[in-house]
């Protein structure tokens, strides 16, 4: 028995009462692509002056944790705003990440499946002004993200609103980098709830206006174009999108709201997955997923919709401080030995988030050790002067 805070700043009595749901692989061949945006661990023996300088990185557990993905069939998004890329992580980390990602990934018996945030975020904003820059910049990433073996997602880059680029910059840039890739790239369309700074991207804030424009590039050599991720919390549009896109393109949903009903479909067409959330709920989001492709949608639907209230607690508004509440999870878990992220960035949540998160995770079965976890909220607690 736990007492814990409450958002009327109440403290109040919990009982545990879920069943853990035991991680294991896949018995079945998934009919869905589904890739967890992973986190980056801190090694809190070596960080240094947090706010000012590079990450402290515990590699072996930071692998670790990855592994632990791929044991249960899940495929891997690397290097993303999952992983702090702009909040806490630079490149030069995130790249020593995908390098020693894919390395591990090639040693792996089930050979997963990888794909590799590029971007920008080497250069200051004041250093990407003109659409030739940009598309160096862009450039400069690919190649080391193509060289290291992962397969290309063109990630949303702040210098584009940054410099108010229109339509037709988009295009040159976007058009260069799908058709010079090594294979088919996974683009990524990432709503100002997840980055301010990306307010208006496509060079309109017509929704619209940029789903067309969005589209259009698609269909110019959908060859080249996996699918795009879109993570925008809007149900409606991306079930209006995905039935746009050319043949064999697939619409990777990051919604983390609504991902349950867009990945089992409307019977007509159905969403991939490419979320932060599934790898926090990496159990149920592998069971669910197996449970589908043997066609139980009941049990699908059993596992997965307590892990909404969950998922939807982790990324409620501001959305872009979600990264604390995966870290925090993992923690619970006995997956790293401390909650401290890059940039200090665990103290963007609050006590009573932390607490609800627990009894969410609690009624989703996904505390796999429940001792443990309540072990480690007491620790939590005691911190902020609960005990």
């Amino acid at each position: 028995m736990l007492t814990l805070p409450t958002d009327s700043g109440k403290m109040e009595l919990y009982v545990l009462t879920g069943t853990p749901l035991v991680p294991r692989a896949p018995r079945v061949a998934l009919t869905r692509t589904a890739f967890a945006a992973a986190h980056v661990v801190s090694d809190p023996l070596r960080e240094r002056n947090p706010w000012d300088t590079r990450p402290a990185v515990d590699w072996d557990t930071t692998l670790a944790f990855r592994v632990g993905l791929w044991d249960q069939g899940l495929a891997l998004a690397e290097a993303m705003d999952t992983a702090q890329r702009g909040m806490g992580v630079d490149w030069p980390t995130a790249l020593e990440l995908i390098q020693r990602t894919m390395v591990a990934a090639r040693a792996h018996p089930l050979r997963p499946r990888v794909a590799c945030g590029a971007g920008t975020d080497h250069l200051p904003l004041s250093q990407l002004q003109t659409t030739d820059a940009v598309l160096r910049a862009y450039e400069t990433q690919a190649l080391a993200v193509e060289a290291a073996g992962g397969q290309l997602i063109l990630m949303a880059s702040r210098a584009f609103p940054s410099m108010g680029a229109t339509p037709d910059q988009y295009h040159q840039v976007y058009r260069h980098m799908i058709d010079g890739a090594a294979q088919p790239v996974i683009l990524h369309w990432l709503g100002a709830m997840f980055d301010p700074m990306l307010e208006g991207y496509w060079g309109t804030k017509d929704i619209a206006v940029a789903s067309d424009f969005v589209l259009g590039l698609i269909a110019e050599n959908p060859g080249k174009v996996d699918g795009i991720k879109i993570s925008l919390l809007d149900q409606a549009h991306e079930v209006a999108f995905r039935a746009r896109l050319p043949a064999g393109v697939r619409l990777y949903t990051g919604d983390d709201f609504n991902y349950a009903p867009l990945i089992a479909g409307d019977g007509q067409q159905y969403s991939h997955a490419l979320l932060g959330i599934f790898a926090a709920i990496a159990p149920a989001a592998s069971q669910a997923l197996e449970a589908l492709a043997l066609g139980d949608i009941n049990r699908y639907n059993s596992l997965l919709a307590p892990t909404v209230p969950l998922s939807r607690e982790i990324f409620r508004a501001p959305t872009r401080f979600y990264k604390a509440g995966i870290a925090y999870l993992s923690w619970l878990n006995g997956h790293q030995r401390h909650f401290i992220m890059p940039g200090g960035f665990q103290s963007a949540r609050d006590i009573t988030h932390y607490a609800q998160l627990f009894r969410l995770a609690d009624r989703a079965g996904l505390l796999q050790d429940p001792e443990l976890a309540a072990q480690r909220l007491k620790t939590l607690l005691a911190l902020h002067g609960l005990a």
